[in-house]
Protein backbone atom coordinates (compact mmCIF):
# COMPACT_ATOMS: atom_id res chain seq x y z
CA UNK A 1 0.00 0.00 0.00
CA UNK A 2 1.27 3.55 -0.65
CA UNK A 3 1.43 5.97 2.12
CA UNK A 4 -1.56 8.07 2.24
CA UNK A 5 -1.38 12.03 1.65
CA UNK A 6 -1.64 13.43 5.13
CA UNK A 7 -1.15 17.50 5.21
CA UNK A 8 -0.08 19.50 8.42
CA UNK A 9 -2.13 21.15 10.30
CA UNK A 10 -2.05 25.01 12.14
CA UNK A 11 -2.57 24.69 16.03
CA UNK A 12 -6.46 24.84 16.94
CA UNK A 13 -7.40 28.17 18.50
CA UNK A 14 -8.49 27.82 22.15
CA UNK A 15 -12.77 27.38 21.59
CA UNK A 16 -14.28 23.84 22.00
CA UNK A 17 -14.45 22.12 18.37
CA UNK A 18 -17.75 20.34 18.25
CA UNK A 19 -18.69 16.66 17.29
CA UNK A 20 -18.14 15.17 14.24
CA UNK A 21 -21.63 15.81 12.45
CA UNK A 22 -22.81 13.71 9.19
CA UNK A 23 -20.35 14.57 6.45
CA UNK A 24 -21.99 15.77 3.59
CA UNK A 25 -21.07 14.24 -0.13
CA UNK A 26 -20.26 9.90 0.50
CA UNK A 27 -21.13 8.32 3.45
CA UNK A 28 -17.53 7.10 4.94
CA UNK A 29 -18.73 3.24 5.05
CA UNK A 30 -18.37 4.16 1.06
CA UNK A 31 -15.29 5.50 0.80
CA UNK A 32 -13.84 3.48 3.73
CA UNK A 33 -14.92 0.38 1.10
CA UNK A 34 -13.02 2.20 -1.77
CA UNK A 35 -9.46 2.89 -0.12
CA UNK A 36 -9.70 -0.78 0.57
CA UNK A 37 -9.66 -1.51 -2.80
CA UNK A 38 -6.83 0.82 -3.16
CA UNK A 39 -8.27 4.32 -3.72
CA UNK A 40 -6.02 6.45 -2.58
CA UNK A 41 -8.62 9.61 -3.56
CA UNK A 42 -11.60 8.26 -1.59
CA UNK A 43 -9.10 7.73 1.66
CA UNK A 44 -7.94 11.46 0.78
CA UNK A 45 -11.66 12.63 1.45
CA UNK A 46 -11.26 10.68 4.54
CA UNK A 47 -8.43 12.16 5.99
CA UNK A 48 -9.90 15.97 4.87
CA UNK A 49 -12.94 15.51 6.77
CA UNK A 50 -11.38 14.13 10.19
CA UNK A 51 -7.90 15.01 9.94
CA UNK A 52 -8.69 19.14 11.72
CA UNK A 53 -10.55 17.47 14.86
CA UNK A 54 -7.87 14.80 15.67
CA UNK A 55 -5.30 17.14 15.38
CA UNK A 56 -6.82 19.09 17.76
CA UNK A 57 -8.06 16.54 19.89
CA UNK A 58 -3.65 15.30 20.11
CA UNK A 59 -2.88 18.98 20.15
CA UNK A 60 -4.85 19.74 23.39
CA UNK A 61 -2.81 16.75 24.95
CA UNK A 62 0.76 17.23 23.79
CA UNK A 63 0.63 20.90 23.33
CA UNK A 64 3.19 21.24 20.76
CA UNK A 65 2.24 21.40 17.39
CA UNK A 66 5.18 19.23 15.96
CA UNK A 67 4.36 16.69 17.79
CA UNK A 68 0.39 16.68 16.84
CA UNK A 69 1.62 16.75 12.99
CA UNK A 70 3.58 13.61 13.64
CA UNK A 71 1.09 11.55 15.65
CA UNK A 72 -1.77 12.47 13.80
CA UNK A 73 -0.30 11.59 10.63
CA UNK A 74 1.05 8.65 12.37
CA UNK A 75 -2.77 7.74 13.27
CA UNK A 76 -3.67 8.24 9.45
CA UNK A 77 -1.34 6.45 8.37
CA UNK A 78 -1.62 3.62 10.85
CA UNK A 79 -5.50 3.53 9.83
CA UNK A 80 -4.98 3.18 6.26
CA UNK A 81 -2.74 0.19 6.79
CA UNK A 82 -5.31 -1.18 9.21
CA UNK A 83 -8.22 -0.78 7.08
CA UNK A 84 -9.34 -4.30 6.53
CA UNK A 85 -9.49 -4.98 10.33
CA UNK A 86 -12.16 -2.23 10.57
CA UNK A 87 -15.24 -4.08 11.14
CA UNK A 88 -17.53 -0.98 10.50
CA UNK A 89 -19.29 -1.86 14.55
CA UNK A 90 -18.29 1.62 15.37
CA UNK A 91 -18.27 5.09 13.02
CA UNK A 92 -15.17 5.48 11.39
CA UNK A 93 -14.16 8.51 13.15
CA UNK A 94 -14.61 6.71 16.37
CA UNK A 95 -12.48 4.51 14.86
CA UNK A 96 -9.71 6.84 13.55
CA UNK A 97 -10.28 8.69 17.22
CA UNK A 98 -9.38 5.85 19.21
CA UNK A 99 -5.95 5.18 17.23
CA UNK A 100 -5.07 8.73 17.57
CA UNK A 101 -6.19 8.19 21.75
CA UNK A 102 -3.65 4.90 22.07
CA UNK A 103 -0.82 6.60 20.01
CA UNK A 104 -1.62 9.59 22.07
CA UNK A 105 -1.11 8.36 25.43
CA UNK A 106 1.60 5.57 24.70
CA UNK A 107 3.49 9.17 23.83
CA UNK A 108 2.54 11.13 26.81
CA UNK A 109 3.81 7.95 29.04
CA UNK A 110 7.46 8.00 27.12
CA UNK A 111 7.56 11.47 26.84
CA UNK A 112 5.74 13.20 29.34
CA UNK A 113 5.04 16.55 27.64
CA UNK A 114 3.23 19.06 29.36
CA UNK A 115 -0.32 19.96 28.56
CA UNK A 116 -1.91 23.25 27.84
CA UNK A 117 -6.10 23.97 27.85
CA UNK A 118 -7.51 27.25 27.71
CA UNK A 119 -9.30 28.23 30.60
CA UNK A 120 -12.23 28.65 28.47
CA UNK A 121 -12.13 25.08 27.50
CA UNK A 122 -12.99 23.85 30.81
CA UNK A 123 -16.33 23.05 31.71
CA UNK A 124 -16.46 22.27 35.68
CA UNK A 125 -19.41 24.39 36.85
CA UNK A 126 -17.58 27.35 37.22
CA UNK A 127 -20.92 29.49 37.78
CA UNK A 128 -21.13 27.38 40.48
CA UNK A 129 -18.14 28.92 42.56
CA UNK A 130 -18.68 32.61 43.52
CA UNK A 131 -14.93 32.82 43.71
CA UNK A 132 -14.10 31.70 40.28
CA UNK A 133 -16.73 33.75 39.04
CA UNK A 134 -15.58 37.22 40.76
CA UNK A 135 -12.25 36.29 40.15
CA UNK A 136 -12.52 35.91 35.96
CA UNK A 137 -15.15 38.43 36.09
CA UNK A 138 -13.51 41.24 37.60
CA UNK A 139 -11.80 43.89 35.17
CA UNK A 140 -8.68 45.51 37.14
CA UNK A 141 -5.31 46.22 35.96
CA UNK A 142 -4.24 42.96 37.35
CA UNK A 143 -6.77 41.02 35.70
CA UNK A 144 -4.12 39.74 32.67
CA UNK A 145 -1.55 39.37 34.58
CA UNK A 146 -3.75 37.40 37.54
CA UNK A 147 -5.49 35.08 34.73
CA UNK A 148 -1.96 34.12 33.15
CA UNK A 149 -1.57 33.01 36.39
CA UNK A 150 -4.34 31.35 36.79
CA UNK A 151 -3.64 29.78 33.05
CA UNK A 152 -0.71 28.74 34.31
CA UNK A 153 -2.29 26.63 37.48
CA UNK A 154 -4.84 25.19 35.11
CA UNK A 155 -1.90 23.62 33.18
CA UNK A 156 -0.13 21.96 36.24
CA UNK A 157 -3.39 20.80 37.17
CA UNK A 158 -4.09 18.81 33.67
CA UNK A 159 0.07 17.83 34.74
CA UNK A 160 -1.70 16.16 38.00
CA UNK A 161 -4.25 14.07 36.28
CA UNK A 162 -3.47 10.72 34.30
CA UNK A 163 -3.46 10.30 30.44
CA UNK A 164 -6.71 8.59 30.89
CA UNK A 165 -8.10 11.42 32.92
CA UNK A 166 -6.43 14.12 30.88
CA UNK A 167 -7.69 12.45 27.72
CA UNK A 168 -11.78 12.34 28.86
CA UNK A 169 -11.58 15.53 29.89
CA UNK A 170 -9.74 17.07 26.22
CA UNK A 171 -12.50 14.94 24.52
CA UNK A 172 -15.55 16.27 26.60
CA UNK A 173 -14.85 19.48 27.63
CA UNK A 174 -12.49 20.88 24.35
CA UNK A 175 -13.51 18.27 21.87
CA UNK A 176 -17.09 18.69 22.89
CA UNK A 177 -17.98 14.50 22.55
CA UNK A 178 -20.24 12.98 24.30
CA UNK A 179 -19.76 10.41 27.10
CA UNK A 180 -21.05 7.83 24.85
CA UNK A 181 -18.68 8.78 21.82
CA UNK A 182 -15.76 8.89 24.53
CA UNK A 183 -16.59 5.38 26.10
CA UNK A 184 -16.20 3.95 22.28
CA UNK A 185 -13.37 5.79 21.12
CA UNK A 186 -11.84 4.60 24.69
CA UNK A 187 -13.31 1.43 24.64
CA UNK A 188 -14.75 1.49 28.18
CA UNK A 189 -18.28 1.77 29.31
CA UNK A 190 -20.13 5.15 29.95
CA UNK A 191 -20.12 5.00 33.71
CA UNK A 192 -16.03 4.79 33.69
CA UNK A 193 -16.08 8.10 31.39
CA UNK A 194 -18.33 9.68 33.94
CA UNK A 195 -16.56 8.46 36.83
CA UNK A 196 -13.20 9.61 35.22
CA UNK A 197 -14.55 12.45 34.29
CA UNK A 198 -16.48 14.10 37.48
CA UNK A 199 -12.79 12.97 39.27
CA UNK A 200 -10.67 14.65 36.97
CA UNK A 201 -12.81 18.15 37.11
CA UNK A 202 -12.90 17.34 41.14
CA UNK A 203 -9.19 17.21 41.62
CA UNK A 204 -9.12 20.92 39.26
CA UNK A 205 -11.30 21.98 40.64
CA UNK A 206 -9.77 21.86 44.29
CA UNK A 207 -6.52 22.98 42.69
CA UNK A 208 -7.63 26.09 41.75
CA UNK A 209 -10.03 26.81 45.02
CA UNK A 210 -6.62 26.39 46.66
CA UNK A 211 -4.99 29.02 44.56
CA UNK A 212 -7.80 31.41 45.05
CA UNK A 213 -8.07 31.44 48.57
Amino acid sequence: MDRPPVKKTDPPHNEATPAPEAPCGPEDAQLVNAARNGDMHAYDQLIRRYQERVYATIYHMTSNHEDANDLAQETFIKAYSALKSFKGDSSFYTWVYRIAVNKTINFLKQRKNKVSLSLNDMDFNIENDPELVAFVSDKTPRRDAALAELQEKLNGAMQKLSEDHRMVVTLHDVQGLSHEEIANIMECNVGTVRSRLFYARQQMQAYLSDYLK
